[in-house]
């Protein structure tokens, strides 16, 4: 076995024994937020690594934690059911928002402004609806412990489901990135009409790749719901959401696989820090923190923490 692949798999072993040896619920309670939210930014980068920026990632998972639990409280569906179903619907935002982007040429500023629509589109649908949603108030799942209602009072089940779905999404960033598809997608960031003249489908790739961010972000959406059981707009919707999930993927390392892992521990790190130092007094700090430090990063540091490590690391061997 390759040293590299040796290092994975001594790491995923190590990940999946630390709660049965470090049984701290709170130390754990931040592991599992750090792995889910993980699993959305690797989502966001999927597209954003193209060159996709989209800030209505927002919106998407938003529509995966809504659905799910409105499904579960009013329809008795069980999350099993109700999980794939906000995906799909997810999956459909997707399409009825990027292919008309993707089919008349919206590219640059233009398709950042549609998905900025969107994103508020389905927050302010989430709030306008608050005699089913909660609104601003925030919605609770009915309680129903157990692997029917997907709920757990076991900080150890909900950490190696969390690390399960963030392997997962890596696989996803590692098959894209071996695939025909990401040299596709490289050759429309650089030029679409060059890439068509050489019979690259730009449409259904950039389709393809934005379907598979939506259905992924859902996922994340309907397992932090299910995790925190109780979710609001502000938490899993909106413009907020989407500028975190851009400020972690761009400051982690956007062409790096565990580059939004890396963003994400410090997005959770920094809100934890702020809300444990200043309580409710810093409510919002974190959005202009994040806002700061993307521009500084954009400026300074473009290719993310874990990305500038690597090439320095890549630097030195030469």
């Amino acid at each position: 076995m390759k040293p590299r692949y040796a290092a994975w798999v001594v790491g995923l072993l190590a990940l999946i024994a630390l709660p049965f040896v470090y049984r701290d619920p709170y130390h754990l309670h931040i592991l599992v937020l750090i792995l889910i939210w993980s699993f959305a930014y690797t989502s966001w980068s999927i597209m954003g690594r193209f060159g996709l920026v989209s800030l209505g990632h927002g919106g998407f998972m938003g529509t995966g934690a809504y659905v799910t639990a409105l499904l579960w409280n009013h329809l008795s569906v069980t999350p099993w059911i109700g999980i794939p179903l906000s995906m799909a619907a997810a999956g459909a935002l997707a399409v009825v928002v990027g292919y008309p982007c993707f089919r008349f040429r919206i590219t640059g500023h233009y398709f950042v402004l549609v998905t900025l629509a969107l994103s508020g589109i389905v927050l302010q649908v989430i709030t306008a609806t608050r005699d089913y949603t909660g609104g601003s108030l925030g919605y609770t799942p009915n309680r129903d412990r157990g692997i029917f209602a997907l709920q757990f009072d076991d900080k150890i089940t909900w950490y190696l489901i969390a690390l399960f779905v963030w392997v997962i999404g890596l696989l996803v960033w590692r098959w894209i990135d071996r695939s025909m598809s990401r040299y596709a997608m490289e050759a429309i960031s650089e030029d679409e009409d060059a890439a068509a003249a050489v019979g690259v489908n730009v449409t259904a790739e950039k389709l393809k790749i934005t379907l598979v961010s939506a259905l992924m972000t859902a996922l994340a959406g309907a397992l932090y719901c299910q995790y925190q059981m109780f979710i609001s707009p502000d938490t899993v919707s909106g413009i907020s959401v989407s500028l975190q999930m851009v400020f972690a993927a761009i400051v982690g390392g956007l062409y790096v696989s565990l580059g939004p892992t890396v963003g994400a521990i410090i997005t959770i790190m920094l809100a934890e820090i702020l809300r444990i130092g200043f309580g409710t007094r810093a409510v919002g700090w974190d959005n202009l923190v994040y806002g700061v430090l993307l521009v500084l990063f954009i400026i300074f540091l473009p290719k993310g923490i874990l990305g500038s490590i690597l090439e320095r690391l890549k630097l030195r061997k030469a």
